[in-house]
């Protein structure tokens, strides 16, 4: 994932248009050459005349690292790594490795890459999660949420991968009761696990999405996931008097509740209901020191008698509280137990319903009386928080070894204990090897686990789950703003000065978990004083995937490498027989559908391979890697255009000739009123391009749009001004050819690398609307010439069509032949006159 702040990155350049020139030329390096070498212009003052594979290669090795030395405006474009998580233990896993050291080697090489492709990142705010000077501070907050009541350890029925062998969050299993990451069929178990109470902030996070516009799509996606919240958990301590229950209120417990999946060995159970209503027994476990009506299997909920032993009563994770004044459904249960109830609400002849019997909320309006409720349990830390019925709590323990350790300590007679904070971070012991099957691998680190208690110095044991990943990456856009600070995860002071973050962008798999997750961490930070927003990203841009032909074999569903399989025929087969598969997806080395980045690049060059994958497809659609489309011949051809048009304006100029309007011809004085139309109106689209809807490939469109208008070399300031925008705004997204195209055409006498200019603006005699318009005419759809109308007369059809029709040219084409159809073009100065033949 990656963010880019404060200021727009015209990614991945971080050239911003309000940064001020700055900075001296980068100095031509003096070179010995053979005579029979050809050179760059940048490096020999020679131009070559076509823009061919060995030139493009040179233009690459020479302006690499000098675009790389000009990163460091206003700009916060920072790259970090989630490095803890499943993948590298189990990678590491099956080659014999540490984790650690297999995670750096990947870091390395993955780094290389991204610096071949010309990507200009802020290095040295570079994060990565698996290091302690990073986990160090995720534990530190991980001990701010538990002090603050929000983390917490229960046993719950989980989710649990038999693959990988850990738990799961609900939100990571599919539709299909699968991990989303091995496939497994998920099973559920019985554990003892940490949960960060989330529900706590639903209602927030849910109201807070207002305020977030250009969420597009996914403000949708995260209501669902969060859901209504329009009730709230209560806290339940139950403890039963079998002799002497009020009846006042019982307990709807959910069928997954461990309630409802506990075996106890002593009960005692008899039918209360008639044969004519579902089934109920009574279960009485004396050493739960809990009264359990279970019923029968086709009924989805458990119902357990509570009384008020103190002036509140709680509820339970995963139960439903039923009061029989409130439904009809709750008074049907209440008959059916044969319980006795206490009327605790009043309705007037209006409609309207008061409290009554209900101690200091007695006289409350029901709506009140729930606010009043509700604040007073916030209050006394019982729960009342809004919520939604199916929203859960974070459930962030794994039974892993890759990740970071959860700084508690378990002691027989203070319970868990926060590890202080002068003792973080709790560095993961070095294990000799690792097997990624059953109970949590730090188990086995025996000197590790056997501690003292940080309270009472007693012997206790430290917490062997791990946290989920998802954890780590939480506040990661804190820690970009100060990465080097020893003393705190983040200075207030730079966290509020660059967040929120002004453009966040990541694919389709962070839309709920990860932006769930981001969220209800910057909303904590805020409460507890950290920083003063709410929201950690302002906008968001999600893009797709590059995905790559996949070959499976179509009996077993193998995936297959390009090497086993026989393209003679017009289907491919297995060689050996068998049938295949053919499919696009996500690109992974397990199908064996992967590419180097490198390869490409060197086959195609850098500039070539970001101009194809921006030019491809929109960023929030997924892109299928095949080289034979029409992307990549085409982005291939508009360099070489764009060449040739520093090739012949140098030719142009060779004898040193300014731009001279005296020499223009009437047909290329009209020429030049269009260059000047185009060249703002492809400032005008590409610019909102860039920093509004991302739509890069549009915005490539345009500027090969405008390389067609300057096809024809003029004698124009206008043609200058117009070829120096292009330039300009091809530079984010080839910034060596462009760089090296500034350096040869020398327009407008301006000094400095093209990347130190300023972005090009549209000319203000451009945004005065004008009095007329000259608007094309087509009679079935064949152009016929233009007509001058009107401004107010050009955007209403029928006076068009009318004033075309009176006018000597329209007489002159039309005669007497009747318009059956006039479309007039709602984007562009167009009318197609559909007339009899």
């Amino acid at each position: 994932m990656q963010v880019s702040v404060r200021r727009l990155a015209l990614y991945p350049l971080g050239v911003s248009r309000s940064s001020q020139i700055c900075g001296a030329l980068l100095s031509p390096v003096a070179r010995l050459r053979s005579p029979r070498t050809r050179s760059l212009f940048s490096e020999t003052g020679v131009w070559e005349k076509d823009y061919k594979t060995e030139t493009r290669r040179r233009v690459e090795e020479w302006w690499h690292p000098r675009i790389m030395a000009q990163w460091g405006k206003d700009v916060l474009n920072p790259m970090g790594w989630d490095a803890f998580g499943l993948p590298a233990e189990n990678a590491a896993i099956e080659r014999g490795l540490d984790p650690e050291e297999w995670t750096k080697s990947n870091i390395q090489s993955m780094r290389e890459q991204l610096d071949s492709l010309g990507l200009c990142f802020n290095w040295e705010r570079e994060v990565t999660t698996c290091l302690p000077d990073y986990y160090r501070w995720t534990q530190y907050l991980f001990i701010k949420l538990f002090e603050a009541g929000l983390a917490y350890q229960k046993e719950a029925v989980v989710n649990w991968d038999p693959v990988d062998q850990t738990v799961l969050a609900d939100e990571q299993v599919d539709e299909n009761g699968r991990s989303w990451r091995s496939g497994a069929l998920v099973e559920q178990k019985l554990l003892t696990q940490w949960f960060i109470k989330t529900t706590n902030y639903a209602k927030p996070l849910l109201d807070a999405l207002a305020d977030l516009p250009e969420w597009y799509g996914v403000k949708a996606m995260q209501a669902n996931w969060i859901g209504e919240c329009t009730g709230c958990y209560f806290d339940f301590k139950l403890k039963v008097n079998p002799c002497s229950l009020p009846f006042d209120l019982f307990l709807f417990i959910h069928h997954s509740h461990f309630f409802s999946m506990s075996q106890p060995s002593s009960t005692e159970c008899f039918p209360v209901a008639p044969a004519s209503q579902p089934q109920f027994l009574i279960s009485l476990s004396p050493g739960n020191d809990c009264l359990f009506f279970l019923l029968s299997q086709e009924i989805n909920y458990v119902c357990v008698h509570i009384f008020f032993s103190l002036c509140y009563i709680i509820v339970l994770y995963l139960c439903l509280t039923g009061i029989p004044d409130c439904s009809e459904e709750d008074r049907s249960v209440a008959r059916a137990l044969n319980l006795r109830c206490t009327t605790v609400l009043k309705s007037d002849e209006d409609g309207r319903q008061t409290l009554i019997n209900s101690d200091e909320f007695s006289g409350l309006t029901r709506e009140r009386a729930f606010d009043s409720i509700t604040q007073k349990a916030c209050e006394q830390k019982i729960g009342g928080h809004l919520t939604s019925s199916k929203l859960r709590d974070w459930l962030i323990s794994r039974q892993r070894y890759w990740g970071t350790p959860i700084p508690v300590v378990h002691c027989g007679s203070c319970g868990p204990v926060a590890v202080p904070e002068e003792d973080l971070p709790v560095k993961l012991p070095k294990l000799p090897s690792l097997k990624g099957k059953g109970a949590s691998p730090l188990e086995a680190a025996h000197d590790w686990v056997n501690c003292k208690c940080p309270r009472c110095k007693g012997p206790a044991r430290r917490e062997t789950d791990t946290m989920d990943t998802f954890v780590d990456s939480a506040w990661y856009y804190f820690r970009y703003t100060d990465p080097h600070n020893p003393d705190r995860p983040f200075d207030r002071h730079l966290a509020d000065h660059w967040l929120p973050v002004d453009v966040y962008i990541g694919g389709k798999e962070h839309a709920v978990m990860h932006l769930y997750y981001a969220r209800f961490l910057c909303h904590f930070c805020k409460d507890q004083g950290l920083v003063a927003h709410r929201e950690p990203f302002r906008k968001l841009l999600v893009q797709g995937l590059i995905k790559g032909q996949t070959f499976k074999l179509a009996d077993s569903g193998r995936y297959l490498k390009r090497e086993e399989i026989d393209f003679t025929d017009k289907e491919p087969v297995v060689h050996g027989g068998g049938r295949v598969e053919v499919t696009w997806e996500k690109m992974s080395k397990s199908k064996h559908n992967g590419l180097d980045p490198q390869e490409v690049v060197q086959q195609y060059g850098v500039d070539t391979v970001r101009l194809y994958t921006l030019y491809a497809a929109p960023p929030e659609q997924d892109i299928l890697w095949n080289v034979k489309t029409d992307a990549l011949p085409g982005v291939l051809r508009w360099q070489s255009r764009l060449w040739q048009l520093v090739t012949k304006l140098r030719g142009a100029r060779q004898l040193g000739d300014v731009p001279s309007p005296s020499l223009l011809k009437k047909k290329e004085l009209a020429e030049t009123k269009k260059i000047w139309e185009n060249k703002n109106y492809a400032i005008q689209e590409v610019t909102s391009h860039f920093t509004e809807d991302f739509l890069f490939n549009a915005a490539i469109s345009r500027l090969m749009g405008l390389t067609n208008t300057l096809s024809v070399v003029q004698h124009s300031v206008e043609f200058e001004e117009a070829l120096a925008a292009l330039v300009l705004m091809t530079a984010p997204m080839a910034p060596h050819l462009a760089s090296e195209l500034w350096a040869g055409c020398q327009l407008l006498q301006r000094e400095g690398d093209v990347l130190q200019q300023f972005w090009p603006t549209v000319d203000a005699e451009y945004l005065e609307a004008p009095d007329f318009v000259e608007l094309s005419v087509l009679i079935n759809n064949k152009a016929c010439g233009t007509v001058t109308v009107p401004l107010q007369v050009s955007k209403d059809s029928e006076r068009v069509q009318q004033f075309i029709v009176e006018s000597p040219f329209g007489q002159k084409l039309l005669g007497d032949r009747n318009i059956k159809r006039a479309i007039l073009s709602p984007r562009t100065a167009l009318i197609n006159l559909l007339i009899d033949e």
